[in-house]
This record gives C-alpha cells, sequence and structure tokens, in this order.
C-alpha cells in the first residue's frame, strides 16, 4: 500500500491522475492531514463516499504508531513510536519560549559507533523512509496543535545518520517545506551529520537547509576514538566537505562539540578548535555531555564549561552553551535508544496519555 505522506501535492495529483482519480482531490487530502491532522478518509467530507473508500484501500495515511510519550520536568516530551515491522524510534519535542522544536530520527539505530552516544550501542536496524520520518512530524503537530500550538523548527538529530539515508531524509525534508503540505521554512529545518563528508555537498545541492556538523574532537587521533566515521574522513576532508557547502548569505554552518570531563575539554582544546574553524561563516554549540547508564564519560563541571567557551568567545567564535534538554526522561543529546532500569521494568506502560494511533 503507498503512503500519502512521502509525497508533495505535485507527487500526490501525478499519482492520483495515474489511478483516474481528479487531480485537484490532492490538495484536498492534503490539506485534511497536514492542515487539520485527520487521518482517515472516511473524516474527509468533501470527497465522495466511493472515492473515500477506493483511496483507503489503496493509499495508507499512517507509518507510526505511537507506543509511549514522557514529559521531562523542563516540558521536553519523548514520544516512543513504532513501526509497521515493530522496530521502534525516539523523536524529542523541546518547548521553548518562541519556538516548538523536533528532533526526527532518520534511522532504526545507528552503525557509526560513536563512543558517548546511548544510540549507537542499539546497532543498526534499517533506514526508515520517507512517510516514516514525516510522521514524526505528524505526531508531534497532533499533539501541539491539541494545545493550541505549532511546530516551528524540525532538527535531523535523533537516531541514525541523516546523510546515510540521504535520499529519504531528502523526499521528506520537500514534504515538509512544500507550502501545500506541512508548510515550514527551508530556514528552520536544520540536517545535523557526523561527518560523512562526500554526501555534505550533495544535501546542499538537493535541498537548501541548515547544517550542522558534530565535531566533538579537535585531533584526529581523538576524533578517530570518539567517532569513527573519521577513519574514513578525517578532521581536514571534513573541514574542506564543510567550506564548498552552499551556504545562503545569511546562513552558518552549526558544529556541535560535546564536552566530556578530562576527554576534549582544555585550553588547548579550545585554541585547537579556534584554528580549525578560522575562515568558516559558522556557529559552535558547546554540549556538556549529557550522561546514559553505558556511558563511559563524565560531564565537565559548569567552570570548566565556562572556561572553555569563554576561550573561543575571546577568539572571536560564535559559541553558545546548550542547555540540557530532557536529560531525566533520557530524551537529551546522545541520550535516545537508553533505556534507565525503572523505564525498562514498565517498558509497556504509558507515562503519559497515549492518543490511539493504529496502523492502517
Amino acid at each position: 500500500m503507498r503512503s500519502v505522506l512521502a509525497h508533495t501535492p505535485e507527487e500526490l495529483r501525478h499519482a492520483l491522475v495515474e489511478e483516474g482519480v481528479e487531480g485537484f482531490r490532492a490538495q484536498q487530502i492534503l490539506r485534511w492531514i497536514h492542515g487539520r491532522g485527520v487521518r482517515e478518509f472516511g473524516e474527509m467530507s468533501d470527497l465522495s463516499r466511493q472515492l473515500r473508500a477506493e483511496l483507503g484501500n489503496r493509499w495508507s495515511t499512517r507509518a507510526l504508531e505511537l507506543r509511549q510519550a514522557r514529559t521531562s520536568a523542563d516540558g521536553t516530551e519523548k514520544l516512543v513510536l513504532e513501526t509497521a515491522d515493530g522496530s521502534r524510534i525516539e523523536s524529542v519535542m523541546i518547548p521553548e519560549e518562541d519556538r516548538r522544536t523536533l528532533c526526527v530520527s532518520s534511522q532504526v539505530g545507528c552503525s557509526l559507533d560513536c563512543s558517548f552516544c546511548a544510540t549507537a550501542r542499539l546497532g543498526f536496524g534499517r533506514n526508515l523512509d520517507a512517510a516514516e520520518i514525516v510522521d514524526q512530524v505528524l505526531h508531534a503537530s497532533g499533539r501541539l496543535r491539541e494545545r493550541g500550538e505549532r511546530l516551528t523548527h524540525v532538527v535531523f538529530m535523533g537516531m541514525g545518520e541523516p546523510l546515510l539515508n540521504l535520499r529519504e531524509v531528502v523526499r521528506a525534508i520537500r514534504v515538509m517545506v512544500d507550502p501545500g503540505a506541512l508548510a515550514l521554512s527551508r530556514r528552520r529545518i536544520t540536517v545535523s551529520t557526523a561527518g560523512v563528508a562526500p554526501r555534505i555537498a550533495e544535501l546542499g545541492k538537493q535541498v537548501r537547509v541548515r547544517l550542522a556538523v558534530s565535531l566533538h574532537a579537535t585531533t584526529d587521533e581523538l576524533r578517530d576514538e570518539l567517532v569513527p566515521l573519521n577513519r574514513r574522513f578525517p578532521l581536514a576532508t571534513l573541514l574542506q566537505a564543510c567550506r564548498e557547502f552552499p551556504l545562503p548569505p545569511r546562513d552558518r554552518l552549526s558544529f556541535e562539540y560535546t564536552l566530556m570531563d578530562g576527554v576534549n575539554d582544555s585550553d588547548a582544546d579550545a585554541r585547537r578548535l579556534v584554528k580549525l574553524l578560522h575562515g568558516l561563516r559558522a556557529k559552535l554549540n558547546a554540549i556538556p555531555l549529557n550522561e546514559h547508564p553505558a556511558s563511559p564519560y563524565r560531564r565537565p563541571s559548569p567552570e570548566r564549561v565556562e572556561r572553555f567557551a569563554s576561550t573561543l568567545a575571546q577568539a572571536g567564535v560564535t559559541v553558545s552553551v546548550r542547555r540540557s534538554r530532557g536529560d531525566d526522561i533520557l530524551a537529551a543529546c546522545g541520550q535516545l535508544g537508553a533505556v534507565s532500569p525503572r523505564a525498562e521494568a514498565r517498558e509497556d506502560v504509558p507515562e503519559a496519555t497515549v492518543s490511539d494511533g493504529s496502523l492502517r
């Protein structure tokens, strides 16, 4: 069964015409799904009963089932979602004063084996398809709609490496930014990579979105340990790819740097980082490590974090220290896929009200 969710309005129009359905029906269907959150063809009242029945036999409007929703003390919400084949992924909604950001997953698990990341412990399952990526947005948008709020930003910083699933990530982004579908601004979508250098330029050629690069180390020796992908694409190769990324005039590259106590947080690391970023139109997000049960590393002291950030700022680097969000429910950066002993013992008991998300 084909999924409506993986199609832009123009793509769906062509597909429906091939089936003998009037092309304008595509916009009607997507208005119900993306604009009103209606998933059942039977509820789309401006379609004839016969057409609703025919579409229901050929097309799916769901790709994921919501299994659990957990809310952090700071308002961050982690959604545990299940695919049709029984795989589980996680998305995170982060509320801020003037925005609502959704962190989406692009793969089931991850193959990169970064040593500080909980998702790495899961190994790699498979790539998500575009419908499964878009449905994460729809689940989040539906929950926000119930509160009179709306989703403003999407970041591909969840489970998996987006550039190793580039085709489906790009398909999903095209649905997200289409005015007749989710209608998000391209400037409010960020794709994060651990450093798949050859595909950075390819991403920029296919869609205009913001790019974030997970750096985490200032020498190849240490980055080989923290981010094993560095053995294929070392720092010099990665940074050259960043320089070649097509950057709109008002945009900057983002670099993510997870600070680990006694590992990569020294004054020398900060000075090397200044040199690495020299000449790049960029900003750096310093992220004190979000610990998880399997983590071999620890978070630096607040004083150490402040000194590291100050060294960068004094050298002219635009830097911000990211405040941890959702770490009490293992929803923070680097924690997805981790299971606390309490949650593991109660895996199938929802900790928040879960709406019906049956698959079709």
